[in-house]
């Protein structure tokens, strides 16, 4: 769109006339040069990691954290926009940190999976909370998507659409329904595609679970149901989670089981009612906290990350992309999340993140 190009050239000619850079107001100056453009070097194309700047406001961070997730050897990147960030009020848009993520993104040659989410106050209940969706605001979330999609369709190479709705807790507190899904899924699709028909719509996958109750329902369970009840029209794709719980990632599958295959199980069902479109991981991973019941040690989750890149290369042609989670938080976080980081708040490398930096300049990896 040409108001996105636009803000585009506006914040390019303030990074390059000034050389260095400050933050956005609010947050400690960060000087920095901005390089030139660059182009991942990858031997495998599938490389990819969650980069969470959504709430990081110092502009000199957000660019290194895209800056080092290329240098890692990622193509991809997943990024969270949330609706209520970028929509305060009704129809008042609030684009520019979204503008300068995906400059700074697509400056270091970077592909963008755009996940849309969290539902303004304006737009839910009075004691509703951020992820409660319903009645009108489905409607009213599907505008947002779409205009998001408008503004940057030559800028994401997919949109997420919601996180895990077979969780309690990423549906407003309320059990999680395959049938509002649906409702939502068909509200959400016709309107991005008739903004910008070339953005692939993913639909948000389930959480990997085995549990069965009114909070939780069995990830494989709910995607059969969703099937049954007629997403498939609604959808270009789906955007899967894959987390490893400290198994290799070479473990079959298996319904009883939760490791980094079992997004095998839910590609035979996606079979079975005749889809064939893609599926891209965007959440995956092992731990090395040890306090985690799956904890690893440091040197065992690199093995096992690198592997997972490679496993995904050999033996999944219907996956563009294998986004781990997470490259590096903006604040501290409670021990079992920040388990998963790749690099420290001061943006220290893990092994895991020199593992797979190794990986992505090598000929060859692990089976490739």
């Amino acid at each position: 769109m040409m108001h996105t190009r636009v803000a585009a050239r506006r914040w390019l000619g303030l990074l390059l006339g000034m050389g260095m850079l400050l933050a956005l107001p609010g947050a400690g100056p960060l000087a920095f040069t901005l390089g030139p453009a660059r182009t991942p070097q990858a031997t495998n194309p599938l490389i990819g990691v969650h980069t969470r700047v959504t709430d990081e406001v110092d502009v000199g961070k957000i660019a290194r954290t895209f800056q080092m997730a290329r240098e890692m050897g990622a193509v991809w990147v997943v990024e969270f926009f949330p609706w209520a960030y970028l929509e305060p009020q009704p129809g008042r848009y609030a684009w520019d940190h979204s503008d300068l993520r995906l400059l700074l993104a697509r400056r270091e040659g970077l592909k963008v999976i755009a996940r849309l989410g969290l539902v303004p106050g304006w737009a839910r209940p009075p004691r509703g909370n951020p992820t409660w969706l319903g009645g009108e605001g489905v409607f009213r979330f599907a505008r947002f998507a779409a205009a998001f999609a408008a503004r940057y369709r030559d800028q994401v190479a997919a949109l997420v659409i919601w996180n895990e709705p077979n969780l309690s807790i990423e549906w407003g507190e309320r059990p999680p329904n395959p049938e509002a899904f649906v409702a939502l899924m068909k509200a959400v699709y016709p309107a991005v595609k008739a903004a910008a028909p070339e953005v692939p719509v993913l639909a948000g996958g389930p959480a990997p679970t085995l549990e069965d109750s009114p909070r939780v329902i069995n990830d494989l369970r709910f995607l059969q149901a969703v099937y049954a009840q007629g997403i498939a029209p609604y959808l270009d794709g789906w955007a899967w989670h894959a987390y490893g719980f400290g198994s290799p990632p070479e473990e079959p599958p298996d319904p009883g089981r939760l490791n980094f295959r079992r997004v095998e199980l839910a590609r035979a069902l996606m079979q079975a009612y005749g889809d064939s479109r893609p599926i891209y991981i965007t959440e995956a991973g092992w731990n090395e906290s040890p306090v985690y019941d799956h904890g690893l040690p440091s040197a065992v989750r690199a093995d096992y990350t690198v592997r997972a890149y490679a496993y995904a290369r050999r033996h999944w042609p219907w996956c563009p992309a294998v986004a781990m989670w997470a490259l590096r938080y903006a604040h501290p976080e409670p021990p079992v999340l920040d388990g998963y980081a790749f690099l420290d708040l001061d943006f220290r490398p893990r092994p895991v993140y020199e593992a797979v930096r190794r990986y992505a300049r090598s000929a060859s990896g692990p089976g490739d």
